[in-house]
């Protein structure tokens, strides 16, 4: 028998559950490796998702906490969009993937996880990455650690602070 390995996933099975919205930073940036922030901008931000359907999965989230797509301004839809659009480009770069899944789950009933707070889902995908483990035994696999994905981001989301 052969065994997986995801020590990350005990901090969150044994943990406790935080109360407060996951998705609603301090404006003290000292937590953002932590948190797993790759980026902040304006009126948004790139996020890693600690519990991720494969390597690289990025959401990204506007600051304000609201859970439907037409309460954003038009500054924040903006943003997203271009922050959308970097993320696209950077998952390419680093993670040259085939594909990259894009959405966005409004409601419990689409499929939101947190519900509360508006965040699209950025996933890199590969040909064949739903192996035999994903469909018989509902186990994902994946093979690079969160810190490690982070370190290996965070030089491209520095660029794009730069060019802001």
């Amino acid at each position: 028998m052969e065994r997986l390995w995801a020590p990350w996933r005990i901090e969150y099975i044994l943990g406790p559950k935080p109360d407060e919205c996951v998705f609603c930073l301090p404006a003290d940036t000292g937590e953002d490796e932590e948190r797993l922030v790759l980026y902040r901008g304006q009126t948004a931000f790139v996020i890693m998702n600690k519990f991720p359907y494969n390597n690289g999965h990025l959401m990204v989230t506007p600051f304000r906490h609201l859970s439907c797509l037409t309460e954003l301004t038009s500054r924040e839809n903006h943003e997203i969009a271009d922050l959308v659009q970097a993320c696209t480009s950077i998952l390419n770069q680093a993670f040259s993937p085939h594909g990259i899944n894009i959405g966005l789950n409004i409601g419990e009933a689409a499929g939101a996880g947190i519900e509360e707070h508006l965040h699209y889902h950025l996933v890199p995908r590969w040909t064949g990455d739903h192996s035999f483990m994903a469909v018989m035994s509902e186990t994902m696999v994946i093979p690079e650690h969160l810190q490690s994905t982070y370190s290996r981001l965070k030089p491209y989301f520095d660029h794009v602070a730069a060019k802001a």
